[in-house]
């Protein structure tokens, strides 16, 4: 697998973080470089460290991990939707803890569980795994950050709208991983 394969398949790995970053900038005032970098370093690492852990122990735990993954990514995509939609209709969001630990860690391994078999098939291909996971990082910070920036946008002029479609497509995403697998 060459250097433009790795880059194709990271675009299409970080789309669901790309999508996530969009519902997380509509509900967000004002974005600054340090939100930006926040929801890229967290959408980056754990699109490229699951790989990892998909390469080193994804023998070990294929089975249960193809069983069980969707459903997990379909449960915490939910669960962060519907608080999304509840937040919109029952209070003012408050930027500060849009980016908070708990929320964005929950988001990052909803958003990457599906990369555990991306390392195991790169364990077969006998691919260079710093190398992947480098381009899978890098594409999916990039596309976080840029996808902050346009939720942003659109959120700044309907904002409890956007903040109801935000938690609608997270919901929608987990229906979408559970239906598709």
């Amino acid at each position: 697998m060459g250097f433009l394969e790795i880059l194709i398949l990271a675009v299409g790995l970080s789309m669901d973080a790309f999508a996530v970053s969009i519902c997380k900038g509509l509900s967000l005032q004002k974005i600054s470089l340090k939100d930006m970098s926040i929801v890229g370093t967290w959408f980056g690492f754990f699109q490229a460290l699951m790989p990892c852990f998909g390469y080193y122990g994804g023998r070990i735990f294929t089975a249960d991990v193809q069983h069980y993954g969707h459903w997990i990514a379909f449960c915490l995509l939910c669960i962060i939707g519907a608080k999304m939609l509840y937040e919109a209709v029952h209070t003012e969001c408050d930027a500060n803890q849009a980016l908070d630990f708990r929320t964005m860690f929950l988001l990052a391994v909803a958003t990457s569980i599906d990369e555990l078999a991306v390392g195991i098939s790169f364990a077969v291909l006998a691919v260079d795994l710093w190398t992947a996971i480098s381009i899978i990082g890098i594409t999916t910070f990039l596309f976080s950050a840029i996808g902050l920036i346009i939720g942003n946008i659109f959120g700044s002029r309907w904002k409890r709208r956007s903040e109801i479609c935000g938690g609608l497509i997270l919901i929608a995403i987990g229906i979408n991983i559970l239906l598709n697998n």
